[in-house]
């Protein structure tokens, strides 16, 4: 049977697989602080609001404006999410040497974001997600 790694906040092992952790990306000419921070930004069409996500200095208040719904989502959300998640994330540990060698250490893993809220991206409160 296959180990299990589990990761979500810092100071856990692990942490530099969490979107939150301080490996930016560059992505559409610009420099994204966090994954979370271009995540969060491309659920609209609308710059201003990207731009306010992106100068955010902290990834959670990016995660806070990106689940504002003052300003629409774009219309395809739900159709390009998984895709411009896993662009961004792959992005991150090509860049990143640290990220990249300790996903590489996991070998055959399965890796597990032990995100209680969050059963999409998570493993979500029964640990199903």
């Amino acid at each position: 049977m296959t180990d299990t790694i589990y990761f979500y906040a810092q100071p856990d092992p692990y942490a530099e697989f969490s979107n939150f952790a301080p490996y930016g990306v560059e992505k559409d000419g610009l420099w994204w602080r966090t994954v979370e921070h271009y995540f969060q930004a491309m659920k609209f069409h609308d710059i201003a609001h990207r731009e306010r996500i992106r100068l955010c200095s902290r990834p959670k208040r990016a995660k806070s404006l990106g689940m504002s719904r003052e300003i629409p989502l774009r219309d395809d959300w739900e159709e390009v999410k998984d895709g411009i998640m896993l662009d961004a994330v792959r992005d991150k540990f090509t860049l990143h040497r640290g990220p990249r060698d300790l996903l590489l250490s996991t070998g055959d893993a399965q890796i597990v974001e032990n995100a209680p809220m969050d059963a999409y991206w998570g493993a979500g409160r029964t640990g199903r997600g």
